[in-house]
């Protein structure tokens, strides 16, 4: 007999028929001989309605009394398939998230869960019942009971920590599409079913915006190797596995809030080539990259800065060995770039040797904006400058001088207690799959602003300062780029540094910097809440030169001009226009040819 943790979401109960409908699948479940655990979201839109109602009363309502409220919406739904699954004659019990035992921090609105007291549950369980959970929520403590919820995603996060509580056999994730998309069917009605995908794609793809499985359920299944499936409520189709990697031993006190970072990675065998005063023009990247991967040479970073004047900044990475062929290409490419024969100061190539990445890794960085900056002041207080900042979802890498590479990788462990580094990134859970395909599924995120700050110091501390300020508001920054072009201003050599965060949070990053700003000497801080960030996401990007130069020819075609741009092993990611978004995720989607010959219908 197996244990199943099933999650329904509030579109699969939106209705009586359609709770009616979920108690017949549960039944066939258990009648395959499972025990079976179900979380349930609110009915359809009643969290907006509460909302609404709130809002209605207060302009700012209370974050302990907005919890009361919107606690409500899972119990209503909880106690209907209970009596629905009753009805069947199959013995049931609903209970709320302090019933089971989900403590969380004393957060309200948005807890993270510390740990789960299972005993109840599974006492149920053994006397033959369905338990039917209360999603995303919980208590604060079990001396004060507070209701806390999870925040957005919540009733996600809480199936798979139950799964993992429960060391479940599997954790399904019941949704209104048929699993894991090539992107969202909304916008693209042809995009195609996966079969599988990891988790380190699906946390770029669910943190891109990818609707399907919030983050932070993906993190806890990575952490504890939960098996996750996910599957359409409609159909019997087997869905999409999420397959984590063979987890490192975990205690399940502190659950959501164990070590962010997992290891250190570290590659000395890095140059790069810089082109300085690019044109700032659709198709520019396209050509230099399309050239490249003619070349068969492979890239590691891409960074593209934001543009001063009418041109950008793009740097990129490469082995050693092929530093030579890489100049040689961007030499060639660099005259057809400008926007005159005669203006040799445009599309000027620097090249740096003698350069190392280190690398932070660990899916617990999700959300966490002092991570990050955390890292950059443990490099700032070695006294070691960093020359190039990368980000993903699951690792931070900076460019540093390669001298100071064994110093970085020894200070970061001991600021993350690591024990065990990982001295060559070929040994990383994001390595090359030979199987995969280059590219799984593109994001589109519309939600997202851009600030640069220009004329930074370009010493060792100015990152730290900068987003440490961000991570006390709890701003969490994802894209982060530091221009190549440094001038010197009254003796001291000053660089930009531009980075993308959520809309909402763009006015009070602002304001943070520019009493920042006027505080250290910095320069202007710009702001363009106008933009949409596009990604591809594949582990099979890995040592396959052409997955950049493609996705930049997608977008030179259709007129596209890339603002920013910057890449992880397993991500490329560009900021252009915001009306230019939904083209862009047609076109990428397109290019990599994700589509089928099924349009996927989402109900309403």
């Amino acid at each position: 007999m197996a244990l199943i943790v099933q999650k329904y979401g509030g579109t699969s109960v939106g209705s009586a028929e359609r709770i009616i409908a979920v108690a017949q699948r549960v039944m066939q479940t258990v009648k395959a001989g499972n025990s079976l655990v179900v979380v349930v979201s609110a009915m359809g839109k009643t969290t907006d309605g509460l909302v609404k109602l709130a809002n209605a009363i207060s302009s700012n309502p209370c974050r302990r009394e907005m919890d009361m409220l919107l606690s409500t919406g899972e119990q209503v739904s909880i106690a209907l398939l209970s009596m629905a699954l009753q009805e069947l004659g199959q013995p049931a019990i609903s209970l709320t998230g302090a019933q089971v035992g989900i403590v969380t921090e004393a957060e309200h609105t948005r807890a993270r869960i510390l740990n789960i007291s299972s005993q109840r549950i599974e006492r149920h369980l053994k006397d033959g019942k369905v338990v039917v959970v209360a999603g995303f929520q919980g208590i604060s403590s079990t001396t004060d009971w507070e209701i806390t919820t999870l925040g957005r995603g919540g009733s996600d996060t809480s199936a798979v920590a139950l799964a993992a509580a429960l060391k479940a056999s599997c954790c399904e994730i019941y949704t209104d599409v048929p699993g894991i998309l090539t992107t969202d069917p909304r916008i693209v009605p042809e995009a195609q079913l996966m079969s599988e995908i990891t988790c380190d794609e699906m946390l770029e793809l669910a943190s891109l915006g990818a609707k399907v499985l919030h983050p932070r359920a993906v993190e806890i299944a990575r952490n504890y190797g939960v098996e996750l499936v996910v599957r359409s409520s409609w159909t019997d189709d087997p869905g999409t596995r999420v397959v984590s990697p063979t987890p490192q031993p975990r205690s399940l006190v502190g659950l959501e809030i164990t070590r962010p970072v997992d290891g250190v990675e570290a590659d000395t065998d890095q140059a790069k080539v810089a082109l300085l005063r690019v044109p700032d023009r659709p198709g520019v990247a396209a050509r230099l990259f399309g050239e490249i991967a003619r070349q068969n040479l492979d890239v590691d970073l891409i960074i593209q800065s934001i543009h001063e004047g009418n041109t950008n900044d793009i740097a990129f990475t490469v082995t050693t060995p092929i530093l030579k062929r890489a100049e040689a290409v961007a030499q060639a490419i660099a005259p057809v770039l400008r926007s005159r024969a005669t203006a040799r100061e445009e599309a000027e190539v620097m090249v740096q040797q003698q350069i190392a990445k280190v690398s932070i890794v660990g899916a617990g960085m999700i959300g966490r904006p002092g991570v990050a900056a955390k890292m950059f002041a443990t490099l700032s207080d070695a006294g070691i400058n960093i020359q190039m900042i990368s980000t993903s979802e699951v690792k931070v890498s900076c460019v540093i001088d390669a001298t100071e590479c064994d110093r970085a990788i020894d200070v970061l462990c001991k600021a993350f207690e690591i024990d065990r580094v990982y001295q060559s990134e070929s040994q990383s859970a994001t390595s090359s799959h030979p199987t995969s395909p280059p590219v799984r599924g593109v994001a589109l995120d519309l939600k997202q602003a851009q600030l640069a700050i220009r004329q930074v110091a370009d010493r060792p501390g100015t990152a730290a300062k900068l987003f440490g300020l961000l991570a006390e508001r709890n701003i969490s920054v994802d894209m982060i780029i530091q221009s190549q072009r440094c001038r010197v201003i009254d003796g001291v050599p000053k660089r930009d540094i531009a980075f993308t965060v959520a809309q909402i949070d763009a006015e009070e990053a602002r304001q943070v910097l520019e009493t920042a700003a006027s505080e250290f000497g910095w320069g202007e801080v710009v702001v363009d809440s106008a933009i949409a960030k596009v990604s591809v996401v594949g582990a099979g990007m890995v040592g396959q030169p052409g997955v950049a130069a493609r996705m930049f020819e997608a977008l030179a075609q259709h007129q596209i001009n890339i603002q920013m741009i910057t890449t992880s092993e397993i991500k490329i990611s560009c900021v252009v226009a915001q009306e230019q978004g939904i083209t862009a995720l047609k076109a990428i989607h397109a290019a990599f040819g994700l589509g089928s010959n099924q349009q996927i219908q989402v109900p309403a």
